[in-house]
C-alpha cells in the first residue's frame, strides 16, 4: 500500500488506493487528528463520527476515483480542488454512481507527510 503523501497534489491518489483497498484503518492514516470529513452538505464531522461515516462510503465496495484540478499550496497548507467519482455495482448488486468535486485543506505534518485536515467531498455544492 502506498505511503502517506510527501506532496500536497499526492494525497488524493493517496486516500483513493486506501479507500479502493477497503481498510478503514488505513484510510483513516490519511487524515491528521481531529480532521473534519463533510459526508454531505452542512454536516462537518469528526472523531469517530467522521470515521464511520467514511466507512459507510468505504462499506458500498465501490471503487473511488479521483482527479485533482488544483492544488495551492502556501508552507504547510494546501487546498485542493479534487473531482471525484464513486461508480460501480455495490454488494447488493445495485449500480451506483456518486460524485462531485471536493475542496480539501491538507496540511504537512511533523514526519514531512501531508494529510487532511478538511475533506469536504460535496465542496461546491455548499
Amino acid at each position: 500500500m502506498r505511503e502517506l503523501a510527501e506532496r500536497p497534489q499526492d494525497v488524493p491518489a493517496v486516500f483513493a488506493e486506501r479507500f479502493n483497498s477497503g481498510d478503514p484503518t488505513a484510510v483513516a492514516e490519511v487524515y491528521e487528528d481531529g480532521a473534519v470529513f463533510v459526508p454531505e452538505p452542512g454536516r462537518p464531522l469528526t472523531g469517530a463520527e467522521a470515521h464511520a461515516a467514511n466507512v459507510a462510503f468505504m462499506e458500498l465496495g465501490v471503487p473511488i476515483t479521483v482527479r485533482p484540478r488544483h492544488v495551492y499550496t502556501t508552507g504547510d497548507l494546501a487546498l485542493l480542488i479534487v473531482d471525484w467519482t464513486i461508480e460501480g455495482t455495490d454488494r447488493a448488486g445495485e449500480q451506483v454512481r456518486i460524485e462531485g468535486t471536493a475542496t480539501d485543506v491538507a496540511r504537512r505534518g511533523e514526519d514531512g507527510r501531508w494529510r487532511y485536515a478538511i475533506d469536504n467531498p460535496f465542496g461546491t455544492t455548499g
